[in-house]
């Protein structure tokens, strides 16, 4: 009786936090159906009168390009960048894990040194390469370092994930005749699967909710993404500002990443707990 009376109180107190973490969702959601005077009028969670309006008005952006240009440019950005990320995360951590070579070491240990340094010691350096490339107002400074494995927690957590898989499988591959390049790809990399998708998810929400790193790099509205497009609704309005439309195309905004971690969290799970006690 006391372990049922102990179990009952943990899932009181596991679905009253539970309420309170995703009650701003169901405000938010509501809200995009009201108009501004009922938004800052009542504080009820259902609005009078339901109202698609500011959907259809907030889709239309700043008239020159809809939120369907900023969608799709935060699709164009996002997706190589986290496709870049998992590929190249995913072999340069194989290599430190599986291999030796001269100052193996030294490179780690600068590699994880790297997760020391505040983001705003290297945004100007940064800036002024990328800016001698002509890389400005494109997305290239997101892709090129996505190729280049930019990422040091993300190679650290699939090392210590792959630190896990026994060397004994690619011992057995090697003698079948594959190579190095064969053993990842078919042998570690579908076994990987659970860190993978856990770069993907990082990646994904980081790249997808970043704000100031697409204002110093992306310069022209036809090139903004949704963040970016967000901020410019709420100055272009002044002190007349639509709300009930922001809120509306922030909600819409909120859809890819939360499916995107509600359909992959088993594997998110599983690669965070695995990276974490493995090694």
């Amino acid at each position: 009786m006391r372990s049922k009376k102990n179990n009952l109180i943990a899932y009181v107190i596991l679905i009253a936090v539970g309420a309170a973490m995703i009650y701003p969702l169901f405000w938010l959601f509501f809200a995009t159906f009201k108009d501004n005077k009922e938004l800052f009028g009542k504080m009820t969670l259902l609005p009078e009168h339901f109202s698609f309006s500011a959907y259809r008005e907030g889709w239309k952006g700043s008239g020159q390009f809809s939120y369907l240009t900023f969608y799709l440019n935060t699709f164009k950005l996002v997706i190589p960048t986290v496709a870049l990320t998992a590929i190249s995360t995913g072999i340069v951590a194989y290599g430190f894990a599986r291999f030796k070579f001269p100052m193996k070491k030294l490179l780690f240990m600068l590699m994880i040194s790297t997760l020391m340094l505040p983001d705003a010691v290297i945004m100007i350096p940064r800036y002024v390469v990328f800016n001698k490339f002509g890389w400005v107002d494109t997305y290239l400074p997101f892709w090129v370092p996505a190729v280049l494995a930019c990422y040091p927690f993300l190679i650290f957590m699939q090392i210590q994930f792959l630190r896990g898989i026994p060397r004994e499988l690619d011992e057995s591959a090697y003698m079948d005749g594959c190579n190095p390049l064969m053993v990842y790809v078919r042998i570690l990399a579908p076994l990987m699967k659970p860190s993978i998708f856990s770069v993907i998810i990082f990646q994904t929400l980081w790249r997808w909710n970043d704000y100031f790193n697409n204002l110093v790099y992306i310069s022209s509205v036809k090139n903004y993404t949704l963040s970016l497009a967000l901020k410019m609704s709420i100055d272009s309005q002044g002190a007349s500002t639509p709300w009930n439309q922001i809120l509306a195309m922030s909600f819409l905004s909120l859809i890819p990443p939360v499916l995107l971690y509600f359909f992959a969290q088993k594997y998110f799970v599983e690669g965070i707990t695995a990276g974490g006690i493995k090694g």
